[in-house]
């Protein structure tokens, strides 16, 4: 046993009121932006719950002083009781977390988690025990910074929650699910995790390879010299710049098939662009169009936040 595992467990006391819980016991693996943000809204909406945090010491000691959770614990063991668990981790971890869930978790339950992509995790879930029930997910909230942190119980107003149940995940374990993101303010959507894939690969993976790589390039060629002259187009256009490599290692690799697509999309585009950038009429096609998409972008955004 490890000098962290001696020194946690952790019980930290709730306020005892609030709503009746949908879960008694809430395990959340994985402490960061979006594992913290779950769990300080689930213990604000039902602190009669028991609210378990696995990380390292240092992020749970973080998390105790932030009222983020009631129990923390460096070993999986102490979500033996847990009836939801969400996995948090970066993809790769859920994987690996998803396979020792057998040994973890003592009863029934139903696991989750948040991971940016969703068919190696959900053909993994097979292996699992029929006590313990996978339906993928992904809550589509972030924030410029990770971490616990940034971690907010509003991160999710609004905001979408997919998920990606098998044909025999359906029912009442989805619905309550389903219900668990409602509260949280999401608004819950089903689809199959290939089609999650497919469209996260253009609606979050590329924009975020592309603003990475158009910040590498311009840095490369201007400098710091240059980068102190530009304008706010520069930083609103890279603001996903600041994202760092650890997640998206992992996004890339797991769903790099349908990434590649996105990528030879947008290369086509721009050579073409590249082709025609004396043509008035091939530049105006590209930005007449973007002006299109952007305006149905905005009204979309608009019309998801809570007050509109």
């Amino acid at each position: 046993m490890t000098e962290s595992s001696r020194r946690l467990p952790v019980i930290q006391p709730g306020s005892g009121e609030g709503a009746p819980p949908l879960f008694d016991k809430l395990a959340v693996v994985g402490l960061g932006l979006i594992g913290g943000s779950i769990a300080l809204a689930a213990r604000q909406l039902w602190p009669k719950s028991l609210v378990i945090g696995v990380d390292d010491k240092d992020v749970l000691e973080r998390a105790m002083v932030r009222h983020a959770i009631d129990v923390a614990a460096d070993d999986p063991v102490v979500m033996g009781e847990a009836d939801l668990v969400v996995l948090a981790a970066p993809v790769e971890q859920n994987i690996e977390l998803l396979s020792e869930l057998e040994h973890d978790i003592s009863g029934e339950a139903i696991v989750t988690d948040v991971s940016s992509t969703k068919r190696r995790i959900v053909e993994q879930s097979r292996c699992l025990p029929s006590r313990l029930q996978f339906i993928g997910g992904h809550p589509l909230g972030g924030a410029p910074q990770p971490g616990i942190d940034y971690a907010r119980p509003d991160l999710f107003k609004g905001r979408p929650w997919l998920f990606t149940p098998t044909d025999d995940s359906a029912g009442p374990s989805l619905e309550r699910l389903q219900n668990f993101a409602i509260a949280l303010g999401a608004v819950p959507h089903v689809m199959t995790a290939a089609t999650h894939d497919r469209l996260l690969a253009f609606l979050s993976h590329l924009p975020q390879l592309a603003a990475s790589t158009l910040m590498h390039v311009v840095g490369e060629h201007a400098g710091a010299e240059g980068l102190a002259l530009t304008g706010r187009g520069l930083a609103d256009t890279t603001r996903l710049a600041a994202s760092p490599a650890t997640i998206w290692r992992d996004i890339c690799s797991t769903n790099a098939d349908e990434i590649t697509a996105a990528l030879d999309a947008l290369i086509t585009e721009l050579q073409t662009l590249r082709e025609n950038v004396n043509d008035p009429e091939g530049v105006a096609r590209v930005f007449d169009s973007a002006v299109s998409w952007r305006s149905i972008l905005t009204r979309q955004t608009q019309s998801r936040k809570p007050d509109a």
